[in-house]
């Protein structure tokens, strides 16, 4: 091979690996700087707004990505406003009272409680005088009556013990103090410790809902000295605020029906829909959608009435229709079954802005790339994840804030935005061997032409 083939060949291997460095610069339309609310912190929860959802191209955000000081993509993932995986739960001191044991952890307690006008227990007695023995795992009764919400675990706290804890333990509930059901069957509280790292676990899941929970050891031997008992209850639904995008439409006819239509400009998770006509109006619509302009169309509401009487500040206007579920289509259509006169609507489509969680691998400063329809986000197990740091973090921990910060910077722009073509190349370099094969003996024929011939 001669040396020119050689620089080509290099050459040709320098541009690859410049291309897949840069891919996405190439392959993202527009990025966005993250600015960390608190370092080190090891995840991330991005809060997403307008302008990445008009950048956005895919259906479902699958464009929309993180990648960190090297380029590289970092696990992450989009989630509703209203999944609870970002948030921090709730917990309530609840009371809670020692019991007496008895021979063998599975017969029945009889209990005798004094409460007072609201259920709420004052003082417990046992049916019987037996004590806990020294060193042995002890029974408690928590009264969650005074909670109104469904308590999701208990979680327990008791002083550091001298040696390592290892105890198993069911949950009882009950009503009334004399009819138990199991809420756990079988749980184990740790309280390990080596190296001056502590492992402890604290926490018992309930399948089901009791005014008062009974803790009753599984097997001999010692249990936790218990200090304190809280309820954790389910994260508070967010009071989420709803953006609108208000869109300007086009009358049309379709099969003789008349309808207006209107274009969605980014890829929002629109769960509401509300119409607006410049007059005082009450008209029944129906809404329908779809994402491609050939496509048919998708019922989404309706039929409802849309009414407005008055001004904004005194009139009467009638509340936003709800979705089924959100839908990100392009392309949107009213249609009327009732006059509607020469006023043009405005359709009015609302959102909750999504949460896109990150994990904080490789090296800051990290950005958010969106627009593409040549690279998707890879699928990342978010949630298991984020358990797993709840669970060595404690049950408060959340993951961190991070801020769009500043404007887009402009990547490929539009090119991006153009499905990137796959060349066949197998083909082509077997097109050029032949074409090169048929060349060559061509030249080899001309040269034996143009040779004279030899004297006999």
């Amino acid at each position: 091979m001669s040396k020119r083939s050689w620089y080509a060949l290099a050459l040709v291997s320098v541009l690859a690996g410049g291309a897949q460095a840069s891919a996405p610069a190439q392959d993202y339309a527009r990025q966005w700087p993250l600015a960390l609310g608190q370092d080190n912190a090891g995840a991330y929860r991005v809060l997403l707004d307008e302008a990445v959802y008009l950048g956005a191209h895919e259906r479902g955000l699958r464009d929309v990505e993180v990648f960190n000081a090297q380029g590289q993509a970092v696990a992450a993932a989009v989630l509703s406003p209203a999944q609870p995986l970002a948030q921090a739960p709730r917990t309530t001191g609840l009371p809670w009272f020692p019991l007496p044991a008895q021979d063998g952890a599975g017969n029945d307690i009889h209990l005798i409680a004094e409460r007072d006008d609201e259920g709420n227990i004052r003082r417990v007695q046992a049916g019987f005088p037996a004590r806990t023995p020294a060193g042995g795992a002890g029974s408690w009764l928590v009264d969650a009556s005074r909670v109104r919400e469904p308590v999701r675990a208990l979680l327990l706290e008791w002083k550091t013990p001298s040696q390592p804890l290892q105890a198993g333990y069911k949950v009882e509930g009950s009503d009334d103090l004399r009819n138990w059901r199991t809420l756990n069957g079988s749980t184990t509280l740790l309280d390990l410790e080596r190296g001056g790292e502590r492992l402890r676990q604290g926490r018992i899941a309930l399948d089901g809902q009791a005014r008062y929970l009974r803790l009753l050891p599984l097997r001999a031997g010692p249990g936790p000295e218990l200090t304190g008992v809280a309820a954790e209850l389910a994260p508070a639904e967010a009071q989420l605020q709803w953006d609108w995008q208000e869109l300007r439409g086009e009358r049309r006819s379709v099969a003789g029906r008349e309808g207006f239509e209107f274009r969605l400009p980014g890829r929002f998770p629109v769960e509401r829909a509300d119409v607006r006509l410049p007059d005082n109006a009450a008209v029944q619509w129906t809404l329908y959608s779809r994402e491609d302009p050939d496509a048919s169309w998708t019922w989404r509401a309706g039929p409802w009435v849309a009414y407005q009487v008055g001004d904004d500040r005194a009139g009467a206007r009638s509340e936003p229709r709800a979705l089924a579920a959100a839908v990100r289509d392009r392309y949107w259509r009213l249609v009327p079954t009732t006059p509607v006169g020469e006023g043009m609507p405005v359709l009015r489509l609302g959102y909750r802005s999504e949460v896109l969680v990150f994990l904080a691998q490789g090296q800051p400063p990290y950005t958010l790339a969106a627009g593409s329809a040549r690279r998707q986000r890879g699928e990342a197990p978010i949630k298991p994840l984020l358990d797993a740091l709840r669970a060595q973090r404690g049950p408060d921990w959340e993951p961190a804030p991070a801020y769009l910060a500043g404007e887009a910077q402009e990547l490929a722009g539009e090119r991006a935005l153009e499905p990137l073509v796959e060349h066949d190349w197998k083909s082509w370099l077997l097109w050029a061997l032949l074409v090169g094969g048929a060349v060559l003996v061509a030249l080899l024929g001309m040269s034996l032409l143009r040779q004279p011939p030899r004297a006999p």
